[in-house]
Formats: C-alpha cells, sequence, structure tokens
C-alpha cells in the first residue's frame, strides 16, 4: 500500500465520518451559503504575475509525509502575511491533519486576518487536501475557500466531475491535479480552467520538474497551467516561464527559507 491508499482509506474511513458527527452536513450546507463570496481565483493568477510572467501560489504548511516537519516555529497568520506583502498571487492552505499537520480553521483564520491588514490586494485562497465528497466542498466554502485541489489520482471520472460541477456551483475555482498524460486525458474534456501538473510522484515521492514541461503542450493556452513541487529557486521559474507555465505552487521552499519574505520575493518575481 502506498502513502497516498493510507492517506485515502484513512480520510474515507475515519476522518470524514467522525467529521460528519461533530457537524452536520446541513449545518455545514448553511455556513457554506452564509459565506462571503468568493474571489475569482483564476483571474488573480493572471493578474499577479510577476516580471517572469508567472504568478506564485505560496502555501502554508507544517509538514508533509515525506520530509517530516518543514517549519518548527509555524504561525500560519504570520506566514500568509508575508505571502500576501510579498507578492503572492494566491495562497494555498494544507488543512490536513493527520499527515500534513493543517488545520482547517487556518483558512477562516487567514481570510479574516488578511482582511483586517486592509492590503490593496488580497490573495485569494485555495483548500489543499485530499477531497473526495460533496461535504468537503462545502466545508470549504464555509471556511472562507475560493479554491480548492482535486487530485485526479484519487477520483473516478463520475466523481471529479461531480466535484468540479458543485465547486463551480458554489462560486469557487478548482485546481485539478494531474501527474500523467492518461489523467491529464481525462480531465481536459470537463472543460476545466484550471489545471496543476504535480512534480511529485505520489506513490513513491520523488520530483522530476521536467513532468510539467512534458505535459504543458497538450494544455490549451486559455487553461491557466499551474506547476507543483519541486520549485526551489528563481532559475527554476525562469526555466518554467520560458515553458509557458502560467503559476507556480511552492510550499517547502518558502517555509524552509530563513528569510520567507526574501523567498517569496525571489519566486514572486
Amino acid at each position: 500500500m502506498t502513502i497516498l491508499d493510507e492517506i485515502i482509506r484513512y480520510k474515507k474511513h475515519e476522518e470524514l465520518p467522525r467529521r460528519k458527527q461533530e457537524r452536520e452536513p446541513a449545518m455545514v450546507r448553511a455556513e457554506a451559503a452564509l459565506a462571503s463570496p468568493p474571489q475569482d481565483f483564476v483571474a488573480a493568477l493572471r493578474a499577479g504575475r510577476g516580471r517572469s510572467g508567472v504568478a506564485l501560489i505560496a502555501e502554508v504548511k507544517r509538514a508533509s509525509p515525506s520530509k517530516g516537519l518543514l517549519r518548527h516555529r509555524f504561525d500560519p497568520l504570520e506566514l500568509a502575511e508575508i505571502y500576501a506583502r510579498g507578492g503572492a498571487a494566491a495562497i494555498s492552505v494544507l488543512t490536513d491533519a493527520r499527515y500534513f499537520q493543517g488545520r482547517l480553521n487556518y483558512l477562516s483564520d487567514i481570510k479574516k486576518h488578511l482582511a483586517v491588514l486592509r492590503l490593496k490586494r488580497q490573495p485569494p485562497l485555495l483548500r489543499k487536501d485530499f477531497i473526495f465528497d460533496p461535504y468537503q466542498v462545502y466545508e470549504a466554502r464555509a471556511a472562507g475557500a475560493d479554491a480548492l485541489l482535486l487530485i485526479a489520482a484519487v477520483l473516478k471520472d463520475e466523481e471529479l466531475a461531480d466535484l468540479l460541477a458543485l465547486t463551480r456551483k458554489l462560486g469557487m475555482a478548482a485546481l485539478i491535479e494531474v501527474h500523467t498524460r492518461a489523467e491529464l486525458e481525462r480531465v481536459l474534456p470537463l472543460q476545466p480552467r484550471l489545471v496543476g501538473v504535480n512534480n511529485r510522484n505520489l506513490h513513491d515521492f520523488s520530483v522530476n520538474l521536467d513532468t510539467c514541461i512534458e505535459l504543458r503542450q497538450y494544455v490549451p493556452a486559455e487553461v491557466c497551467f499551474v506547476a507543483e513541487s519541486g520549485i526551489h529557486s528563481a532559475a527554476d521559474v525562469a526555466r518554467l516561464a520560458s515553458e509557458g507555465i502560467d503559476a507556480i505552487l511552492v510550499g517547502e521552499a518558502l517555509v524552509r527559507a530563513k528569510d520567507v519574505g526574501r523567498k517569496v520575493r525571489e519566486l514572486a518575481g
């Protein structure tokens, strides 16, 4: 069994049933309906490109299954503020607790914190988690997410289509993540606005930056294309920009940096 299989099994059979008992689905749907309208995530990426022409989605991330604890002094609000002030076009928030030490309430807390700062431009928020049930989509909207992640590798075609339709109905964007051309061919008929290619193999956690470059040619220009994982430097960003990548999602390189603000400015251009 791979770590991905383990994560999905745990979430389906233990975490999600417990969450539904703690907060009934009807309550979560009601909270989602009362949430403030979401920002246009894709438009924010298009408008938030730096000098390189690539927009940065900066990730609030404390740990990972492959690397363990990434940041000992972890303050999600402080990180989000540094990201916003440093030029990130959007912010990704890991909400998985067991494997990434995230929390769902980080989303709502960050949204409130950034609103108080009265920034000229408030980056929209992406819920980063392993989403497979409509309940999680409503949870994301109720917590203030403007977008969420859907991973093609863990969803059947019908599940992916249904979750994407619900996401759109609630006004959010879906970053649909793929790892292979076969997965991409399953996704493109759904006419996505946003596609991400994860350079990290979710089965063995190896990373290859060429993965997203090889798949870029198969994605229409009007679809916002996001490269995920394995991006550490301005040189990486320049390389991806030259290949027509629209945006990058970066977590580890930021949270491990000694000077987070400086690293944000480097990658955001």
